[in-house]
């Protein structure tokens, strides 16, 4: 069992407006401490937004965000980011830095210089290779980009992990694998993990709970298996139709 466990996040009545647009309508929810929450919706329902006002790369025109007991609005931005793991889609790996300096930026910032060690750490913990520290992210299939991305997400030992789309460049079966392997990592590290995907398969075989958002607000919250048996609501179901169906067919196919 992990030594910690990551904190519990709460909003209450948080909202976001962009101009006509109400991007957040008043949501409020707790995740639990530890837990491997899934957001997902269709483009625009408000999941990336959400996502970004709990480390502040958003700032709600209303409403309270807390991780674990504290405000998250309580002390610089910057600060609070470096107490959060960050991985994004785009990945953002800075083309003039060797792998091991891009994990180690985050390490760097915080004063620590001697970083080959921990960098080495880091490589296994996301099974890369310890030469692949001297490549540069152009020498690394996407898949190995994005495990960079995963491990400077880590190397300032953050407790509480937000993941926007990590996958969605990805092909099919380094998808599978890249997110087996962090859902290992989030029951390895004792994690809060909060990942907002498109993909409702993904959320299913990954999460411990589904959040599904529309127009803003959370209109279903259930388990995969809850899902999987036809509960959440119409929306929910609206989504886990397509992943269903796919897998009946699959299955005609043995017939």
């Amino acid at each position: 069992m992990p030594a910690q466990t990551g904190p519990s996040v709460v909003l209450e009545g948080v909202t976001k407006s962009y101009g006509a647009t109400r991007a957040l309508d008043g949501v409020s929810l707790e995740i639990a401490a530890g837990s491997f929450v899934a957001l997902v919706g269709q483009s625009g329902s408000g999941k990336s937004t959400l996502l970004k006002t709990i480390n502040r790369l958003v700032e709600p025109d209303a409403g309270t965000v807390r991780i674990g007991d504290a405000d998250v609005r309580g002390g610089p931005s910057h600060a609070l980011r470096r107490r959060i793991g960050y991985v994004f889609q785009g990945i953002g790996l800075f083309p003039h830095m060797s792998v091991a300096e891009n994990i180690a930026v985050g390490l760097r910032i915080t004063g620590e210089r001697d970083n080959t060690a921990r960098v080495a750490d880091l490589l296994a913990l996301v099974d890369l290779p310890g030469d692949a520290a001297a490549r540069m992210p152009d020498q690394l299939s996407g898949g190995q980009r994005q495990r960079v991305g995963v491990a400077r997400a880590l190397a300032t030992q953050p407790r509480l992990m937000l993941m926007d789309e990590p996958f969605g460049a990805l092909d099919p079966v380094t998808r599978d694998d890249l997110g087996r392997a962090v859902r290992a990592l989030h029951d390895r590290l004792g994690l809060t993990t909060i990942l907002v995907t498109h993909d409702m398969a993904e959320a299913l075989l990954l999460a411990d709970r589904v959040l599904v958002m529309k127009a803003g607000g959370i209109v279903a919250d259930a388990t995969p298996a809850e899902l999987a048996r036809g509960g959440g609501g119409p929306e929910a179901q609206a989504l886990i139709a397509v992943p269903m169906a796919q897998a009946d067919a699959l299955e005609a196919l043995k017939a």
